[in-house]
């Protein structure tokens, strides 16, 4: 049996994961919607790539999770590996572009940027107010346009005028544009304005204070919207780097990571029919009163965090099954 490795990226709009071999080749890959449910949206996917793989020729012996729910995916899968954001993009944006200086990263909820010099993280930023600039923002405006968020980018390309919009806030934004659409303003170059706010906003907040240098590296699911692009190169004046699985790359990174550790496990593919839950409790032993999620696999206790003394851990290991 040949070795292979997994890599689970979670967020709180899309789920994406991966399947390597030893030499960085994708065996399998997929991208769905996580809608408000991490541990469904796993079980999906990790059904849709035991598909996509010749189970009789590659066995799965590591696994690496990241994004913003990477711990409780992490106990879920039994992963070896669990990374932050930052690095995961790093490293997997790093195996294909060795010679990349900037990395945009625009998702669905958060952006973020990393600086790198001579293959090594040297700063980075994220945003951290709102999702204004996001994917969800470009969606939410898309249909306020009646259209469909594929068709963005090709629309704003025909754009011979963007309009200006202001995007420093969604509610604004939405002002803006039905303002601009009620005073005649033509439906292309609304689109086009929206995808130039997008990439001030990001410049301006996430991008504020850095210097951006040449390889640039864009990826996350708005890098494949094609008017966005554009408006990146017309505001840096460089070409931006847009790879085919650049919706993919922390979970290409974290699954390179898993390989690394060096550290092998013995993966299942029938998490499908494994009952999971989280439940959160307070624990009330100490002032601190701190919130603490167990996570339960067919109702037996298999991990929990959030305490921050020794009387959290104390109530948990107390509660051995889900309702005592």
């Amino acid at each position: 049996m040949k070795k292979a490795y997994l890599g689970v990226d979670i967020g709180s709009i899309s789920t994406k994961g991966i399947i390597i071999d030893e030499e960085n080749n994708i065996l399998a890959s997929k991208y769905l919607w996580t809608e408000g449910n991490p541990m469904d949206a796993v079980k999906r996917l990790i059904a849709d790539l035991k598909g996509q793989v010749n189970l009789k020729k590659y066995k799965i012996v590591a696994v690496g999770t990241t994004g913003s729910a990477r711990k409780l995916i992490g106990v879920l899968l039994g992963a070896n590996v669990v990374k932050n954001e930052i690095t995961a993009h790093a490293i997997g944006t790093l195996s294909l572009y060795p010679e990349v200086k900037t990395i945009f990263e625009i998702g669905g909820q958060d952006s973020k940027i990393i600086l790198i010099d001579d293959g090594i993280v040297v700063d980075y930023a994220m945003n951290t107010l709102c999702a204004a600039g996001t994917g969800s923002f470009l969606s939410s405006q898309s249909k306020r346009l009646g259209l469909e968020v594929e068709e963005f980018g090709p629309l704003a390309l025909k754009s011979k005028n963007p309009t200006n919009i202001a995007a420093r806030c969604t509610v604004f934004a939405e002002s803006d544009l039905v303002h601009k659409a009620q005073i005649g303003h033509k439906k292309e170059d609304i689109v086009a304005g929206l995808c130039k706010a997008v990439v001030t906003n990001y410049l301006n907040n996430v991008g504020k204070g850095k210097k951006i240098y040449a390889p640039i590296v864009f990826q996350g699911g708005v890098s494949k919207n094609v008017g966005v692009i554009k408006a990146f190169e017309d505001a840096t004046g460089e070409e931006i780097i847009v790879d085919d699985n650049s919706h993919l790359m922390g979970a290409l990174g974290v699954a390179i990571l898993a390989r690394n550790d060096g550290k092998e496990i013995d993966f299942s593919f029938d998490i499908e029919d494994i009952e999971f839950e989280t439940k959160g409790i307070e624990c009330k032993r100490c002032a601190n009163n701190c919130e603490i999620i167990c996570v339960y696999k067919d109702k037996e206790l298999i991990d929990s965090w959030g305490n921050k003394c020794d009387n959290g851990a104390i109530k948990i290991r107390k509660r051995e099954k889900v309702g005592q």
